[in-house]
């Protein structure tokens, strides 16, 4: 597939700290560790082979093993996990929500750039073994920023009543949302496969956890993709210490802000603002923020309360019921994993860009931090429409009126710029100044008031013609911003409103192995993709 690179500053699509973290601006090198290329992979593996026990590496084996139950997996990912036991393995880690049925296409995009690291990294090192891992979120609790996706420009959601961590709720009522997708895909060969995953998926799953795992392991199992679920009794034991400091201590609170306050002094804005104790407690089907108040620790809307043993007993006997918000959950993660890369969207990213000096004052190595790729997607009529209108798709990155506009501009017969009269205006002004400087101030002060009036009619006399013009080019300009709503629906990035399965309808599996062939993560440039 052709394709087509553009700078991410140049799509005004993606923030301040994001655009000078990759032009590797001065004013963001203090909060991140090492800068996402091949060359700063190789002191990454050091620091943190150094770091991360054979004990570790071996309850990851045996807890993956547990979450994968029954379910087929690969050889590949098969092979994966047990190579977690081996010292020389290391991940490149993703995380995502568990939208339903993988909910915004980026879910796609973050996978393929780990997978498509991984591979690059063990070209470059071959002694060494990297695995592409997805994290799921499955402690989340924030059920109505998952329980839809976008399908035909409609919304298909899962309504139902929600509490606790999402990776436990039950998949009970999916059957009206299948009933809902088969209804709007039709019956061709891709539609069955969609229907088909997702009835597998949703319906013979028993709760959101499992059933996200099984498409996820379907649609990337051939590229030896392991997927996690920290939300793991024998896994989160090897948090308890970083989660007493947090209880005792405030650790993240204090160096978060430490952190945040040089962010903010430095130009860049606040992700995520950091509390005094950053855990919730989880407990039959409750997920709320634990507080501290005199000396006694109390979980938020609850009955539940604890002294200071009573919290450090209930941590030490249950940690599967303390769950870290977004701020500790990359320490959690880097803490039972042998992760040397973390692959996020543009406000992840940010929210990492607070943690450095609290991953430091617990001695856990931070890892490189790297941009996903973000994609849109061109199908062949509408490129050919484009290529007709003699328009560049980087063009349509433009907010709507501003497109039509400078596509009114480039159309029109007439000259839309004025830019000659006021020149001229203002030189026949510059004589009129001259003689007013001879009289009194008076004088002076009405040739000023005349200019400026002058000026101002030829504005709106500019503004008139561009509107007429528009009006004659009214068919043009049309086209050109449904090709623009197609693919920037509701004027935001492809990626982030529709869902994988209206390519997949078209393109089959095909749409995956495309994506794993041109997408290059340390490009670190916007992809267009023409299909």
């Amino acid at each position: 597939m052709p394709k087509q690179l553009l700078p991410y500053r140049d799509t005004g699509y993606f923030s301040k700290l994001m655009c000078d973290y990759l032009a590797k601006e001065e004013t963001t090198i203090p909060f991140y560790n090492r800068f996402p290329s091949l060359e700063s992979f190789e002191e990454q593996l050091e620091e943190k082979r150094a770091s991360f026990s054979q004990e570790s590496r071996a309850t990851l084996v045996a807890q993956l093993k547990k979450q994968y139950g029954s379910l087929a997996v690969s050889e590949s990912t098969e092979a994966n996990i047990e190579a977690f036991g081996n010292d020389n393995t290391f991940t490149i880690t993703t995380g995502h929500q568990l939208n339903l049925f993988t909910g915004p296409l980026y879910f796609l995009y973050k996978i393929v750039s780990a997978i498509n690291l991984s591979e690059q990294l063990k070209e470059a090192h071959p002694k060494d073994h990297f695995v592409p891992v997805y994290w799921m979120a499955t402690e989340d609790h924030d059920f109505d920023e998952i329980n839809y996706f976008n399908l035909n420009g409609k919304k298909v959601a899962w309504e139902r009543e929600s509490g606790g961590a999402v990776g436990e709720l039950s998949t009970e009522g999916l059957e009206d949302v299948r009933e809902v997708l088969q209804n709007a895909l039709g019956s061709s060969k891709n539609a069955k496969e969609l229907v088909t995953l997702f009835t597998e998926g949703y319906e013979k799953h028993s709760n959101l956890a499992d059933a996200t795992r099984y498409i996820a392991n379907e649609l990337f199992k051939e590229y030896g993709l392991v997927i996690i679920d920290g939300n793991d009794p024998e896994l989160k034991k090897a948090f308890i210490p970083y989660a007493e400091k947090e209880l005792f201590e405030n650790r993240s609170y204090k160096k978060v802000t430490e952190t945040t306050s040089r962010l903010v002094t430095a130009g860049y804005k606040e992700q995520v603002h950091p509390r005094e104790i950053n855990l919730f407690y989880i407990k039959q089907g409750i997920r709320e923020r634990i507080v501290a108040q005199e000396g006694q620790f109390y979980v938020n809307d609850t009955d539940i309360s604890f002294t200071s043993d009573g919290i450090n007993e209930e941590l030490k006997n249950h940690p599967e019921r303390f769950s870290p918000n977004a701020l500790l959950r990359p320490l959690f993660q880097e803490a039972i994993l042998p992760n040397l890369c973390y692959i996020g969207g543009g406000g992840e990213m940010a929210y990492w860009f607070q943690l450095k000096d609290y991953f430091e004052s617990v001695e856990v190595p931070f890892p490189i931090l790297l941009l996903r790729n973000s994609v849109v997607l061109v199908p062949q009529r509408l490129s050919d429409k484009l290529m007709k209108l003699e328009v560049d798709i980087s063009r349509l990155f433009q907010k709507q009126e501003k497109l039509k506009t400078e596509y009114a501009h480039q159309l029109s017969e007439i000259k839309i710029d004025f830019s000659e009269q006021r020149d001229h205006l203002q030189k026949q002004f510059e004589n009129l100044y001259t003689l007013a400087e001879q009289t009194d101030a008076s004088f002076l002060g009405a040739v000023g008031a005349q200019e400026k009036k002058q000026l101002k009619g030829l504005d709106r006399l500019e503004k008139r013609l561009l509107k007429a013009q528009k009006r004659k080019l009214a068919d043009r300009l049309e086209r050109l911003t449904m090709i623009q709503d197609q693919l920037f629906p509701k004027q935001s990035l492809q990626e982030r409103t529709m869902n994988f399965s209206e390519f997949y309808l078209e393109y089959g599996y095909g749409l995956i192995s495309e994506l794993k062939k041109e997408l290059d993560p340390l490009a670190h440039e916007f992809t267009i993709l023409y299909l």
